[in-house]
């Protein structure tokens, strides 16, 4: 089956990173775009608040806490999982739902003029990602195909972020390759 066939849900993640920026700045989540989950769905994700836009301006332009955008924010979305385990003793099982479907809704209708949504694809190379590595990208898509979205700036704490979260993935990659056929 070819790579480009599949793809790994971050769109909870994504989800969940546009109802904290909604939050904080006292908007719709639908003012919310170009959220994206880079790397892997766990502690090391980075949600880049830094290319998101509220309201279609950069949201460290809107939310002027840049404190809370480099650590709670941040911190929230990683853990936001194992958070709702523990106070309700059950997964969001209906967050999750909700977030494959908006998956699946944005590969087959397509993201919106200068939108993406956020997917774990088979790296190409794309941002330095080892290929073949399924990773978390911004992912445009056009209701017949997706690509990773392109010439994404990032800073130094973005580039470490983004580093911590490749590595993590690649150990986990070295942990099963015995098990992964040829």
């Amino acid at each position: 089956m070819p790579a480009d066939r599949w793809f790994a849900m971050t769109r909870l993640d994504e989800n969940r990173a546009k109802s904290q920026l909604a939050s904080k700045a006292r908007v719709p989540v639908a003012e919310v775009s170009n959220l994206a989950i880079w790397g892997n769905h766990s502690a090391t994700q980075f949600p880049d608040f830094r290319n998101a836009r509220i309201g279609g301006r950069p949201a460290p332009e809107v939310i002027s806490d840049h404190d809370w955008l480099r650590g709670e924010f941040i911190s929230t979305v990683q853990k936001r999982g194992a958070a709702i385990i523990e106070a309700r003793g059950l997964s969001s099982a209906a967050s999750a739902a909700n977030a494959a479907i908006d998956s699946v809704r944005s590969v087959h209708f397509g993201t919106g003029p200068g939108d993406w949504t956020s997917l774990a694809v088979s790296s190409r190379g794309e941002y330095g990602i080892p290929a073949g590595l399924q990773f978390g990208f911004p992912v445009a898509t056009t209701g017949t195909g997706w690509q990773v979205v392109e010439g994404v700036d990032h800073d130094d704490f973005a580039k470490e972020k983004i580093r911590l979260t490749t590595e993590e993935l690649v150990q986990e990659r070295e942990l099963v390759k015995d098990l992964l056929p040829g």
